[in-house]
């Protein structure tokens, strides 16, 4: 094919585009709708919002059947629905608010919180709000909280209103107390271990009768035609031995999955043995422990893993990215990304947590995870802290603290251990922490997990005596970022490899003189990060001159990457996703010469990429998709001569591309969307595949896990 030709070719292509715009614009709208969805739902977590049910449910048809009589009869206004723990309480209220009868009845009124054991009502009442697309208040004091409740429940209660209030905990009467309003046509389900019969009679939700429970057994073992050679009547002593508890019986389930007869008996033993006059959960958790017996080394590994997810906040969705972070640096096995995601899917299997994915498309498995997140039950995270409470607080190797108000535990204020034994530190604070904290000696911590949800933040000054710390992770579960004060503690860590921080607003990490030369990889999602790398006294390459993955995720004050990132010339990888604000790349990009991973995928404003991208002679992989404002490509693209795959779904504003692409030698793959494969369909591309994606966004990553 002459040069003649391939201009011809592309000019047909211009061609076509033109005549195809009022559809391609129409796309990009439908996109960008769903996208800004996506970006405002994910600031606040969407606890207001009806989760999935993506699980296998048996026995619930009769209950839900009931459940709906009750409430939904005139003159009931609250419901309450109580079973022990890992029953299926959350599952059986999911799937009421799913059943035709009730959407019918309540539309989109219908709002889904999750209480928990330290409930934040005024977290609560601003997500409420947020849900609906109305500014969200400040409170000042708890009266006023309490009116702006009252007040929105009164405007959405003109019309029919559910309202589930989930997980529940004994002495939260008051808490219900303020959710109370007369209004017609309002209900609220309540699910909870305990009755509260100040708000009426209860709904008790029995457990699983034996022939549903076995059908939840077989499909939780995957038994089928494999259960030839495990003996029926270990099959039936196993469900047995579950009491008809769903969460029990999937792990059970789940961990008797392909393994031995002699397996299956050593369980039976091990129940045995525990068998005595015990209230259900602690009998439950006894049956689950089982479940965590180490039969060879990769469960040796699963087990460690499992006991890892205990480090955050009960009800909150826990980021694979965090986990690899910490996992990548304590376990020489899961020295890879693919690995730890590996070993999360070997816990789902088991029914010890369950990941989910935001976006189920071809991206996977191309290391990056920051919409990958994993849920878990709280009997299951109370059986990780159990685990780890074995030895005493000095000895143990995850210390795990949970902190209300300012009152620390009797063995930290009273200065019981001067040093800590503990690998894994985990702290979680409430609204009430001060930032005041006592001193402690922790000379053998290598990962530091602080949650917490104050307005400002500061790091421990224990944390500077920390010499063997690798991985450093701080959350905040509020509402908006928070300040974090204390940052240049951090330069005294001269093993520090990785940082994530999300939610958190960072006027200049560069303002006091820091250098952390061991520093490899730094993620920040949710964060205000707009000022973080200005006015600084000091560079950004002298600060981390050795980091080699940056990931910006969701922090949508960043209006243009500064030209400063572009003196990190170790990166390997730069992802900056989700960040609408974006508008431009600095030209200094160019200066990456090891950048082989450039990630800028739905940045919705940025218009182009500089041309000296055409200067990353490493970039194996470029990923633009969502990106709508771009309109064309570097014309020397065909100098990235490593890249092997090209990531540009809905870039429907691209005009065309440039002929250069002809110059990819490697190129293996470029994934896109209808619109933008007919810009390659005349391009003689050689073994180039053009795969076709349909748009996959989901928001399953917002919710808790049902049972």
């Amino acid at each position: 094919m002459t040069s003649k030709d391939i201009v011809e070719g592309m000019n047909r292509i211009e061609d076509r585009v033109e005549a195809s715009s009022s559809v391609v614009e129409a796309g990009i709208k439908r996109i960008e709708d769903r996208l800004i969805v996506t970006q405002n739902e994910a600031k606040v977590g969407a606890w207001c919002a009806v989760p999935e049910l993506t699980q296998f449910t048996v026995g619930l048809d009769a209950p839900l059947k009931e459940l709906k009589m009750q409430l939904l009869k005139d003159g009931v206004s609250m419901l309450v629905l109580t079973a022990p723990g890992g029953c299926g309480k959350t599952t059986l209220a999911t799937k009421f608010c799913q059943d035709q009868q009730v959407k019918d009845k309540f539309k989109d009124n219908i709002f889904f919180i999750t209480v928990s054991k330290t409930p934040n009502l005024s977290l609560i009442v601003q997500e409420l709000y947020q849900r609906k697309g109305s500014q969200v208040p400040a409170f000042q004091d708890e009266i006023t909280l309490v009116k702006w409740l009252q007040a929105f429940l009164k405007d959405e209660g003109q019309k029919p209103l559910l309202l589930v209030l989930d997980d529940v905990w004994s002495g939260s009467e008051s808490l219900l107390e303020k959710f109370q309003f007369e209004v017609q046509d309002y209900k609220i389900l309540v699910t909870s271990r305990s009755e509260f019969p100040r708000f009426g009679p209860p709904y008790h939700l029995q457990s699983l009768d034996y022939d549903n429970a076995m059908k939840l057994f077989h499909h939780s073992a995957s038994l089928g035609d494999k259960s030839s050679h495990i003996p029926a009547d270990l099959s039936r002593k196993i469900v047995e031995g579950c009491h008809g508890f769903p969460l029990a019986i999937m792990v059970a389930g789940g961990s008797l999955c392909g393994q031995s007869t002699e397996i299956w008996k050593q369980i039976l033993i091990a129940w045995s043995k525990d068998s005595s006059i015990l209230d259900f959960e602690t009998e439950l958790l006894l049956l689950l422990q089982s479940s965590l017996v180490v039969s060879d080394k990769e469960m040796a590994i699963i087990r460690e893993c499992f006991l890892d997810l205990g480090s955050f906040p009960e009800d909150q969705r826990i980021p694979v990215a965090a986990l690899i972070d910490m996992w990548t640096e304590s376990y020489e096995k899961l020295d890879e990304d693919t690995l730890c995601v590996a070993y999360l899917h070997r816990l789902t299997n088991r029914s010890l947590a369950n990941l989910v994915v935001t976006r189920k498309d071809q991206m996977q498995g191309d290391g990056y995870y920051s919409e990958h997140f994993v849920v878990q039950h709280d009997l299951l995270r109370e059986l990780a802290i159990y685990e780890t409470r074995q030895q005493d607080p000095g000895h143990r190797e995850r210390l795990i603290i949970n902190i209300s108000g300012d009152n620390l535990p009797k063995w930290w204020s009273e200065k019981k251990y001067p040093s800590m034994k503990a690998r894994l530190l985990s702290i979680s604070t409430d609204g009430e922490f001060s930032s005041k904290w006592h001193h402690m000696e922790f000379p053998e911590a290598e990962v530091l997990v602080l949650n917490f949800q104050t307005k400002n933040y500061a790091l421990p000054k224990f944390v500077d005596n920390m010499d063997k710390l690798k991985v450093l992770v701080v959350t905040n579960y509020g509402f908006l970022p928070a300040e974090l004060s204390n940052f240049p503690l951090l330069g005294e860590l001269s093993n520090l490899k990785r940082i994530r921080l999300e939610r958190i607003s960072i006027p200049s990490i560069t303002k006091n003189p820091i250098q952390l030369e061991a520093l490899k990889k730094i993620s920040l999602f949710m964060c205000n990060i707009g000022q973080a790398f200005r006015d600084g006294s000091i560079q950004i390459s002298y600060a981390f001159p050795n980091v080699e993955e940056i990931n910006i995720d969701y922090c949508n004050d960043l209006v243009e990457m500064p030209a400063d990132l572009c003196d990190l010339i170790h990166i390997r990888k730069l992802s900056i996703t989700n960040s609408h604000k974006l508008l431009a790349l600095p030209d200094e990009i160019g200066k990456l010469e090891n950048l082989e991973v450039l990630r800028l995928r739905s940045c919705t404003d940025l218009e182009k990429l500089p041309g000296s991208s055409r200067n990353l002679k490493k970039l194996s992989f470029l990923d633009i998709s969502y990106c709508f404002s771009i309109k064309e490509l570097p014309q020397d693209i065909g100098e990235m001569s490593s890249l092997r795959k090209l990531s540009m779904r809905a870039c429907s504003r691209l005009h065309d591309v440039p002929v250069s692409v002809l110059d990819l030698e490697h190129l293996e793959e470029v994934i896109c969307d209808d619109e933008t494969k007919s810009l390659w369909d005349l391009l003689p591309l050689g073994n180039t595949s053009i795969v076709v994606e349909k748009e996959n966004i989901n928001l399953n990553w917002l919710h808790k896990l049902q049972f």
